[in-house]
């Protein structure tokens, strides 16, 4: 049968189960800190991390210590756990994203973990002049909304229909932000389908393959090393991931 968006299953009850490996790639990272220090470094912009569905700025920290480590102004969200886009809350964002672009002088970048990368594309979307580029990690932004294992856990934290789009904040998600995009996703992903999860291809956005679970993509080494990577380039002077030598070993092709 041929899948699209609208029929696209979520991930296997397998692959569920499997998404327990996210405590081994926590041990992992924190085995991979000497390695990770060769990825290259920032030049001090903001980076705001947004988390995923019922987490909070503490799932980050790993991701958000080592991207400071790396020369970048780093913010959490600052809005606890992130239980859906309650009232407030995409005004909340706004609200930091302003604050962080106008103590700086400078652009943002926007790190978005499944649901958390939902709202930094709608984010860049709004205010593409306060942004510098957009990284997502496992976010079924170009699926179906119950293309995924969470929905329930969605409408019972939000209190909102998983496929109720709200297309006031910033428009159609599957819609591609007007700046510098990648989406980093794991075809073993147990939580949200894959597909749904990559960017149509077209200049100024890329996808990176990492094998990864979904619940630990935000600290997993592959991942953590291509976010760097990608907020180190310069403003302006975008390019695609590099996938020659040794990291086409580490980052599958992701059009195969």
């Amino acid at each position: 049968m041929f899948v699209t968006a609208d029929t696209l299953p979520p991930p296997s009850k397998t692959l569920m189960f499997l998404e327990g490996r996210a405590f081994h790639e926590l041990g992992a990272f924190l085995g991979a800190l000497p390695l990770l220090s060769l990825a290259p470094k920032g030049d001090g912009h903001p980076v705001l991390v947004l988390p995923g569905l019922v987490a909070s700025d503490t799932s980050t920290r790993p991701l958000r210590s080592f991207l400071k480590n790396r020369g970048y102004a780093v913010s959490g969200w600052r809005q606890g756990r992130n239980m859906g886009l309650r009232d407030g809350v995409e005004h909340a964002m706004v609200d930091l994203v302003h604050e962080l672009s106008d103590v700086s002088g400078r652009k943002i970048s926007l790190v978005g973990w499944s649901l958390g990368g939902l709202y930094a594309r709608q984010l860049a979307k709004m205010m593409p002049e306060r942004v510098r580029s957009v990284i997502t990690l496992g976010s079924p932004f170009a699926g179906h909304p119950k293309a995924t294992n969470a929905w329930r856990i969605y409408e019972m934290a939000s209190g909102r229909r998983a496929d109720e789009e709200d297309t006031r904040f910033g428009g159609p998600l599957s819609d591609t932000p007007p700046v510098p995009t990648t989406a980093i996703f794991s075809r073993t992903d147990g939580i949200c389908a894959w597909q749904g999860c990559m960017e149509k291809p077209s200049a100024g956005c890329e996808n990176i393959e990492v094998e990864s679970s979904h619940c630990g993509m935000g600290h997993h080494p592959a991942a953590v090393y291509a976010v760097a990577d990608r907020l180190a380039q310069p403003e302006g002077n975008w390019a695609p991931f590099d996938r020659s030598g040794w990291r086409s070993i580490v980052y599958p092709d992701p059009t195969r």
